[in-house]
């Protein structure tokens, strides 16, 4: 049986899901953006795969390691959960040019503004493109969906659940919002 293809919402994590406290990664931490648990839960409803793509370069500065990284998300996905939203996948990028920790020193294609996580996504998730989108709160999140062919939003900030009610009616009454792949 095959999985049947459905729209993305990619969604960048700090500042966009949680406020960007700078290199927030303890679960002490965790403080939702206005709206945000609401913001998924409609994208659930609405039949959307939510992924987080988001670049943690405090990886790459030897501030924290990839499994505090993953801690961290499991708390996010449980906090949501308890708000009746759901998480489908999450992408890291955990490189830098400039790392102190040699092994992620690199320009890595998943490094926002290339669109490598979004790519892999679109090989690993059942994700049509048409309706697919991306909101970020930074131009590179932006540039990051154009190169994956589908189109970005930059979150102001304030409420990203009345922010995403917006992008889901724009993206149900725009017959080209997103090209198939």
């Amino acid at each position: 049986m095959t999985t049947a293809r459905r729209p993305a919402a990619f969604l960048d994590r700090d500042g966009v899901i949680n406020i960007d406290h700078g290199y927030v990664v303890r679960a002490e931490d965790l403080a939702f953006v206005e709206g945000a648990p609401a913001a998924i839960r409609r994208l659930n409803e609405a039949g959307y795969l939510v992924v987080v793509v988001t670049n943690q370069s405090g990886v790459a500065r030897g501030y924290f390691t990839e499994a505090d990284v993953g801690r961290f998300h499991d708390h996010l996905r449980a906090e949501l959960a308890a708000h009746g939203a759901r998480i489908d996948a999450i992408y890291t990028a955990p490189h830098h040019p400039e790392a102190t920790i040699a092994a992620y020193r690199a320009d890595h294609p998943d490094r926002k503004p290339r669109p490598g996580m979004l790519l892999k996504a679109f090989a690993e998730l059942p994700i049509e493109t048409r309706g697919s989108f991306l909101v970020g709160d930074k131009a590179s999140d932006v540039e990051a969906a154009r190169a994956a062919g589908i189109p970005g939003h930059l979150f102001p900030g304030g409420d990203l659940d009345a922010f995403i009610a917006g992008v889901l009616a724009l993206a149900t009454t725009n017959p080209v919002f997103g090209e198939d792949r």
